[in-house]
Protein backbone atom coordinates (compact mmCIF):
# COMPACT_ATOMS: atom_id res chain seq x y z
CA UNK A 1 0.00 0.00 0.00
CA UNK A 2 1.34 3.48 -1.16
CA UNK A 3 1.64 5.72 1.78
CA UNK A 4 1.14 9.96 0.83
CA UNK A 5 3.78 12.01 2.79
CA UNK A 6 2.53 15.14 3.37
CA UNK A 7 4.60 18.50 4.22
CA UNK A 8 3.67 18.40 8.33
CA UNK A 9 3.44 21.24 10.68
CA UNK A 10 6.86 22.91 11.59
CA UNK A 11 5.55 24.78 14.33
CA UNK A 12 5.94 28.48 15.15
CA UNK A 13 2.76 28.96 12.84
CA UNK A 14 4.32 28.34 9.70
CA UNK A 15 1.88 27.65 6.99
CA UNK A 16 4.13 27.07 3.74
CA UNK A 17 7.90 27.07 2.78
CA UNK A 18 9.54 26.57 -0.56
CA UNK A 19 11.72 23.36 -1.88
CA UNK A 20 14.72 24.36 -1.76
CA UNK A 21 16.66 20.73 -2.68
CA UNK A 22 15.42 17.01 -2.99
CA UNK A 23 18.08 15.23 -0.77
CA UNK A 24 16.91 11.97 -2.75
CA UNK A 25 15.76 11.03 -6.23
CA UNK A 26 13.01 9.07 -7.60
CA UNK A 27 13.41 5.10 -7.00
CA UNK A 28 15.69 5.54 -4.05
CA UNK A 29 15.20 3.61 -1.35
CA UNK A 30 14.51 5.88 2.29
CA UNK A 31 14.95 4.77 5.84
CA UNK A 32 12.36 6.27 8.29
CA UNK A 33 14.13 9.17 9.91
CA UNK A 34 16.32 9.77 6.63
CA UNK A 35 15.78 13.64 5.96
CA UNK A 36 15.11 13.41 2.23
CA UNK A 37 14.47 17.44 1.18
CA UNK A 38 14.94 20.99 2.09
CA UNK A 39 12.69 23.25 2.82
CA UNK A 40 12.88 26.90 3.21
CA UNK A 41 10.65 28.36 5.84
CA UNK A 42 10.73 31.95 7.22
CA UNK A 43 14.38 32.88 7.29
CA UNK A 44 16.04 29.55 8.08
CA UNK A 45 16.49 25.85 5.78
CA UNK A 46 15.16 22.95 7.73
CA UNK A 47 15.57 19.24 6.69
CA UNK A 48 12.63 17.44 7.21
CA UNK A 49 12.19 13.35 7.92
CA UNK A 50 11.00 10.79 5.68
CA UNK A 51 8.32 9.87 8.73
CA UNK A 52 8.71 5.76 7.14
CA UNK A 53 10.45 3.20 5.00
CA UNK A 54 10.31 2.48 2.01
CA UNK A 55 10.84 3.23 -1.91
CA UNK A 56 10.62 7.36 -2.80
CA UNK A 57 8.23 5.96 -6.08
CA UNK A 58 6.81 9.47 -6.92
CA UNK A 59 8.23 12.79 -6.01
CA UNK A 60 5.07 15.62 -6.44
CA UNK A 61 7.01 19.17 -5.50
CA UNK A 62 9.98 19.99 -7.99
CA UNK A 63 12.87 22.61 -6.73
CA UNK A 64 11.33 25.80 -6.12
CA UNK A 65 8.02 25.07 -5.81
CA UNK A 66 6.12 26.49 -2.65
CA UNK A 67 4.38 24.00 -0.63
CA UNK A 68 1.74 24.33 1.74
CA UNK A 69 1.66 22.31 5.34
CA UNK A 70 -0.79 19.29 4.52
CA UNK A 71 0.50 19.22 0.57
CA UNK A 72 1.88 15.55 -0.73
CA UNK A 73 5.36 15.77 -1.14
CA UNK A 74 6.61 12.51 -1.92
CA UNK A 75 4.86 8.73 -2.52
CA UNK A 76 5.89 5.74 -0.32
CA UNK A 77 5.61 2.23 -0.87
CA UNK A 78 7.24 -0.77 1.34
CA UNK A 79 9.20 -3.35 -0.21
CA UNK A 80 6.93 -5.69 -2.85
CA UNK A 81 3.67 -3.29 -2.55
CA UNK A 82 2.71 -1.52 -5.58
CA UNK A 83 1.00 2.25 -5.73
CA UNK A 84 -2.08 3.11 -4.83
CA UNK A 85 -4.43 2.18 -7.69
CA UNK A 86 -2.61 -0.24 -9.29
CA UNK A 87 -2.86 -3.42 -8.76
CA UNK A 88 -0.49 -6.32 -8.48
CA UNK A 89 -0.67 -8.46 -11.33
CA UNK A 90 -1.05 -5.36 -13.57
CA UNK A 91 2.32 -3.57 -12.83
CA UNK A 92 4.78 -2.80 -15.18
CA UNK A 93 7.95 -0.58 -15.33
CA UNK A 94 7.28 2.89 -15.57
CA UNK A 95 9.08 5.92 -16.51
CA UNK A 96 8.59 8.32 -13.23
CA UNK A 97 9.44 12.16 -13.47
CA UNK A 98 9.23 15.01 -10.46
CA UNK A 99 6.05 15.74 -11.85
CA UNK A 100 4.58 11.75 -11.57
CA UNK A 101 4.07 8.90 -13.98
CA UNK A 102 5.77 9.92 -17.48
CA UNK A 103 2.51 10.14 -19.60
CA UNK A 104 2.28 7.89 -22.94
CA UNK A 105 2.01 10.68 -25.65
CA UNK A 106 5.51 11.41 -26.43
CA UNK A 107 4.99 15.06 -27.57
CA UNK A 108 3.36 16.07 -23.63
CA UNK A 109 5.65 18.71 -22.14
CA UNK A 110 7.06 17.45 -18.34
CA UNK A 111 7.83 20.32 -16.28
CA UNK A 112 6.08 21.41 -12.64
CA UNK A 113 3.75 24.38 -12.07
CA UNK A 114 6.45 26.79 -11.09
CA UNK A 115 8.66 25.86 -13.96
CA UNK A 116 5.86 26.73 -16.07
CA UNK A 117 5.20 30.00 -14.91
CA UNK A 118 8.90 30.80 -15.11
CA UNK A 119 9.11 30.31 -18.92
CA UNK A 120 5.75 32.05 -18.47
CA UNK A 121 7.39 35.10 -17.15
CA UNK A 122 10.10 34.92 -19.30
CA UNK A 123 8.29 34.84 -22.72
CA UNK A 124 9.31 31.87 -23.60
CA UNK A 125 7.09 28.76 -24.87
CA UNK A 126 7.73 25.89 -22.85
CA UNK A 127 7.83 23.49 -25.52
CA UNK A 128 10.99 24.80 -27.22
CA UNK A 129 12.77 23.89 -23.84
CA UNK A 130 14.95 20.73 -24.10
CA UNK A 131 14.80 19.16 -20.80
CA UNK A 132 17.65 17.75 -18.71
CA UNK A 133 15.58 16.53 -15.96
CA UNK A 134 14.36 12.89 -15.07
CA UNK A 135 12.19 11.71 -18.00
CA UNK A 136 13.72 14.54 -19.95
CA UNK A 137 11.55 17.16 -17.59
CA UNK A 138 12.41 20.75 -17.85
CA UNK A 139 13.65 21.89 -14.50
CA UNK A 140 14.40 25.68 -13.79
CA UNK A 141 18.09 25.41 -14.66
CA UNK A 142 16.42 24.59 -18.45
CA UNK A 143 14.37 27.84 -18.26
CA UNK A 144 17.17 30.26 -17.34
CA UNK A 145 19.28 28.54 -19.51
CA UNK A 146 17.00 29.35 -22.71
CA UNK A 147 16.67 32.68 -21.03
CA UNK A 148 20.08 33.30 -21.32
CA UNK A 149 20.31 32.42 -24.87
CA UNK A 150 17.41 33.97 -26.05
CA UNK A 151 18.77 37.52 -24.31
CA UNK A 152 21.76 37.08 -26.60
CA UNK A 153 20.26 37.12 -29.89
CA UNK A 154 17.94 39.84 -28.74
CA UNK A 155 18.90 43.42 -29.55
CA UNK A 156 20.89 45.20 -26.82
CA UNK A 157 18.71 48.30 -26.06
CA UNK A 158 16.30 47.34 -23.96
CA UNK A 159 17.85 44.67 -22.37
CA UNK A 160 16.25 43.37 -18.58
CA UNK A 161 16.29 40.49 -16.48
CA UNK A 162 13.67 39.11 -14.37
CA UNK A 163 14.34 37.38 -10.86
CA UNK A 164 11.74 34.71 -9.55
CA UNK A 165 10.95 36.29 -5.89
CA UNK A 166 11.46 33.38 -3.97
CA UNK A 167 13.22 31.92 -0.68
CA UNK A 168 14.86 34.51 1.85
CA UNK A 169 14.26 37.05 -0.46
CA UNK A 170 10.33 36.44 -0.63
CA UNK A 171 10.15 35.63 2.83
CA UNK A 172 12.07 39.36 3.72
CA UNK A 173 9.83 41.14 1.20
CA UNK A 174 6.28 39.78 2.92
CA UNK A 175 7.82 40.79 6.72
CA UNK A 176 8.79 43.98 5.60
CA UNK A 177 5.60 44.54 3.83
CA UNK A 178 3.69 43.68 7.53
CA UNK A 179 6.29 46.01 9.34
CA UNK A 180 5.33 48.49 7.18
CA UNK A 181 1.51 47.86 6.99
CA UNK A 182 1.17 47.36 10.64
CA UNK A 183 3.69 49.81 12.58
CA UNK A 184 3.21 53.47 12.99
CA UNK A 185 6.78 54.12 12.72
CA UNK A 186 9.12 57.14 13.27
CA UNK A 187 12.82 57.47 12.91
CA UNK A 188 14.49 59.67 15.01
CA UNK A 189 18.68 60.77 14.08
CA UNK A 190 21.14 61.69 16.65
CA UNK A 191 25.05 61.07 17.13
CA UNK A 192 27.30 59.87 19.89
CA UNK A 193 30.94 60.78 20.50
CA UNK A 194 32.48 57.37 20.71
CA UNK A 195 35.98 58.03 21.36
CA UNK A 196 36.69 56.26 24.57
CA UNK A 197 34.99 53.44 23.35
CA UNK A 198 37.09 52.99 20.22
CA UNK A 199 40.27 53.35 22.57
CA UNK A 200 39.05 50.39 24.56
CA UNK A 201 38.21 48.08 21.98
CA UNK A 202 41.58 48.75 20.58
CA UNK A 203 43.46 47.97 23.79
CA UNK A 204 41.76 44.86 24.12
CA UNK A 205 40.92 43.55 20.47
CA UNK A 206 44.34 41.86 20.06
CA UNK A 207 44.19 39.92 23.50
CA UNK A 208 40.83 38.42 22.40
CA UNK A 209 42.06 37.42 19.19
CA UNK A 210 44.41 35.21 20.64
CA UNK A 211 41.53 33.84 22.04
CA UNK A 212 39.90 33.38 18.63
CA UNK A 213 37.14 36.14 19.24
CA UNK A 214 36.81 38.99 16.80
CA UNK A 215 35.90 41.88 19.04
CA UNK A 216 33.40 44.23 17.38
CA UNK A 217 31.43 47.41 18.80
CA UNK A 218 28.29 45.49 18.55
CA UNK A 219 28.38 44.06 21.66
CA UNK A 220 29.19 47.51 23.26
CA UNK A 221 26.48 48.72 20.81
CA UNK A 222 23.88 45.41 22.43
CA UNK A 223 24.88 45.74 26.37
CA UNK A 224 24.20 50.02 26.20
CA UNK A 225 20.61 48.84 24.43
CA UNK A 226 19.89 46.10 26.67
CA UNK A 227 20.41 48.74 30.16
CA UNK A 228 18.38 51.47 28.06
CA UNK A 229 15.47 49.36 27.17
CA UNK A 230 15.74 48.24 31.37
CA UNK A 231 14.75 52.15 31.94
CA UNK A 232 12.25 52.47 29.20
CA UNK A 233 10.86 48.98 28.83
CA UNK A 234 8.10 50.48 25.87
CA UNK A 235 10.43 50.33 23.61
CA UNK A 236 10.85 46.40 24.52
CA UNK A 237 7.47 45.44 23.49
CA UNK A 238 5.02 43.88 20.99
CA UNK A 239 1.43 44.73 20.69
CA UNK A 240 -1.06 41.79 21.06
CA UNK A 241 -3.20 43.10 17.93
CA UNK A 242 -6.59 40.76 18.89
CA UNK A 243 -6.46 41.77 22.45
CA UNK A 244 -5.26 45.44 21.85
CA UNK A 245 -2.53 44.78 24.38
CA UNK A 246 0.88 46.13 24.90
CA UNK A 247 3.14 43.08 25.85
CA UNK A 248 6.43 44.71 27.49
CA UNK A 249 9.02 41.79 27.52
CA UNK A 250 11.22 41.74 30.90
CA UNK A 251 13.99 39.36 29.41
CA UNK A 252 16.31 40.90 26.62
CA UNK A 253 16.50 39.31 23.21
CA UNK A 254 18.07 41.17 20.76
CA UNK A 255 18.31 40.68 17.38
CA UNK A 256 21.37 41.56 15.20
CA UNK A 257 20.69 42.04 11.56
CA UNK A 258 22.67 39.60 9.14
CA UNK A 259 24.14 39.86 5.70
CA UNK A 260 24.22 36.69 3.95
CA UNK A 261 24.69 35.81 -0.07
CA UNK A 262 20.74 35.50 0.34
CA UNK A 263 20.18 38.23 1.76
CA UNK A 264 19.01 39.70 5.25
CA UNK A 265 19.06 37.32 8.02
CA UNK A 266 18.27 38.51 11.59
CA UNK A 267 19.51 35.74 14.86
CA UNK A 268 18.58 36.43 18.20
CA UNK A 269 21.28 36.52 21.06
CA UNK A 270 18.98 35.38 24.26
CA UNK A 271 19.02 36.68 27.59
CA UNK A 272 21.77 39.80 26.92
CA UNK A 273 21.79 40.99 30.05
CA UNK A 274 23.01 37.73 31.39
CA UNK A 275 26.50 37.43 28.73
CA UNK A 276 29.63 39.83 29.32
CA UNK A 277 31.02 41.28 26.73
CA UNK A 278 33.61 38.98 25.55
CA UNK A 279 30.70 36.13 25.56
CA UNK A 280 28.48 38.49 23.37
CA UNK A 281 31.33 38.74 20.76
CA UNK A 282 31.83 34.88 20.80
CA UNK A 283 28.10 34.91 20.14
CA UNK A 284 27.59 36.95 17.66
CA UNK A 285 30.45 35.29 15.92
CA UNK A 286 29.21 32.02 16.61
CA UNK A 287 25.90 33.01 15.10
CA UNK A 288 26.83 35.39 11.97
CA UNK A 289 29.18 32.19 10.94
CA UNK A 290 25.75 30.18 10.80
CA UNK A 291 23.32 32.60 9.02
CA UNK A 292 25.80 33.03 6.73
CA UNK A 293 26.39 29.27 5.55
CA UNK A 294 22.32 29.12 5.92
CA UNK A 295 23.39 26.65 8.78
CA UNK A 296 21.76 28.67 11.38
CA UNK A 297 18.24 26.53 13.49
CA UNK A 298 14.95 27.87 13.29
CA UNK A 299 14.68 28.62 16.96
CA UNK A 300 18.06 31.02 16.61
CA UNK A 301 16.06 33.49 14.88
CA UNK A 302 12.77 34.03 16.95
CA UNK A 303 11.65 35.35 19.70
CA UNK A 304 13.60 38.70 19.65
CA UNK A 305 12.70 42.05 21.19
CA UNK A 306 14.81 44.48 19.81
CA UNK A 307 16.78 44.72 16.86
CA UNK A 308 20.42 46.14 15.74
CA UNK A 309 21.44 46.94 12.51
CA UNK A 310 25.01 48.14 11.41
CA UNK A 311 24.70 49.51 8.07
CA UNK A 312 27.48 51.56 8.46
CA UNK A 313 29.70 48.41 8.20
CA UNK A 314 28.77 48.97 4.75
CA UNK A 315 29.34 52.48 4.58
CA UNK A 316 25.85 54.08 5.71
CA UNK A 317 25.43 57.14 7.88
CA UNK A 318 21.63 57.64 8.62
CA UNK A 319 19.04 55.70 7.58
CA UNK A 320 15.01 54.85 8.62
CA UNK A 321 15.24 51.25 9.17
CA UNK A 322 12.09 49.05 9.23
CA UNK A 323 10.88 47.88 12.51
CA UNK A 324 11.38 43.89 12.31
CA UNK A 325 7.87 43.22 12.76
CA UNK A 326 6.49 42.55 15.56
CA UNK A 327 8.84 43.93 18.04
CA UNK A 328 8.43 47.65 18.58
CA UNK A 329 11.95 49.36 17.41
CA UNK A 330 14.92 49.20 16.08
CA UNK A 331 18.38 50.84 16.22
CA UNK A 332 20.60 51.38 13.07
CA UNK A 333 24.29 52.21 13.61
CA UNK A 334 26.26 54.36 10.86
CA UNK A 335 29.47 54.22 9.69
CA UNK A 336 32.05 55.56 12.37
CA UNK A 337 33.73 58.76 11.06
CA UNK A 338 36.23 61.55 12.50
CA UNK A 339 34.57 64.56 13.06
CA UNK A 340 35.52 68.19 14.24
CA UNK A 341 33.37 67.84 18.28
CA UNK A 342 33.08 70.66 20.11
CA UNK A 343 34.18 69.08 24.04
CA UNK A 344 34.59 71.24 26.99
CA UNK A 345 34.86 74.58 24.92
CA UNK A 346 37.23 73.27 22.52
CA UNK A 347 36.97 72.08 18.81
CA UNK A 348 38.67 68.32 19.08
CA UNK A 349 38.86 65.80 16.37
CA UNK A 350 36.81 62.46 17.44
CA UNK A 351 35.11 59.51 16.85
CA UNK A 352 31.61 60.12 15.87
CA UNK A 353 29.09 57.39 15.51
CA UNK A 354 25.72 58.34 13.67
CA UNK A 355 22.29 56.73 15.19
CA UNK A 356 18.97 56.46 13.84
CA UNK A 357 16.23 54.92 15.71
CA UNK A 358 12.80 53.92 14.86
CA UNK A 359 9.89 53.23 17.09
CA UNK A 360 6.32 52.07 16.57
CA UNK A 361 4.42 55.34 17.97
CA UNK A 362 1.61 53.36 18.98
CA UNK A 363 3.54 52.07 21.43
CA UNK A 364 5.42 54.96 22.99
CA UNK A 365 5.85 58.81 22.23
CA UNK A 366 8.34 60.64 20.59
CA UNK A 367 9.64 61.98 23.94
CA UNK A 368 10.47 58.45 25.48
CA UNK A 369 12.12 57.31 22.32
CA UNK A 370 14.42 60.33 22.61
CA UNK A 371 15.15 59.88 26.20
CA UNK A 372 15.98 56.21 25.13
CA UNK A 373 18.18 56.97 22.07
CA UNK A 374 20.07 59.81 24.76
CA UNK A 375 20.75 57.02 27.40
CA UNK A 376 22.00 54.37 24.59
CA UNK A 377 24.31 57.35 23.53
CA UNK A 378 24.96 58.14 27.56
CA UNK A 379 26.08 54.62 27.48
CA UNK A 380 28.41 54.39 24.47
CA UNK A 381 30.23 57.85 25.17
CA UNK A 382 31.50 56.04 28.76
CA UNK A 383 31.83 52.89 28.42
CA UNK A 384 32.70 52.18 31.87
CA UNK A 385 28.79 53.18 33.06
CA UNK A 386 28.52 49.47 31.06
CA UNK A 387 30.58 47.35 33.56
CA UNK A 388 29.25 49.42 37.11
CA UNK A 389 25.53 49.81 36.42
CA UNK A 390 23.11 46.93 36.15
CA UNK A 391 19.55 46.42 34.87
Amino acid sequence: MSFDFVLPDLGEGITEGELRKWLIKEGDDVEEHQNVLEIETDKAIVEVPSPRTGKAVRLNKGEGDMVRVGEALMTIVEAGEAVAGEPEGERKPRSVSVVGVLPEAEDEVLATPAVRALAKELGLHIESIQGSGPGGSITKQDVTRAAGRTKEKKAPSGLEERLPLRGLRRTIAKNLIASQRTTAFVTGMDEADITELWELREREKKMLLKKGVHLTFLPFFIKAVQHALAEHPKLNSSIDEEREEIVIKKYFNIGIATDTPDGLMVPVIRDADKKTIIELAATIQELSEKARERKIRLEEMQAGTFTITNYGHFGGTFATPIINYPESAILGTGRISEKPWVKEGLIVIRKILPLSLTFDHRVTDGVDASRFLARVIEYLEDPALLFIESA
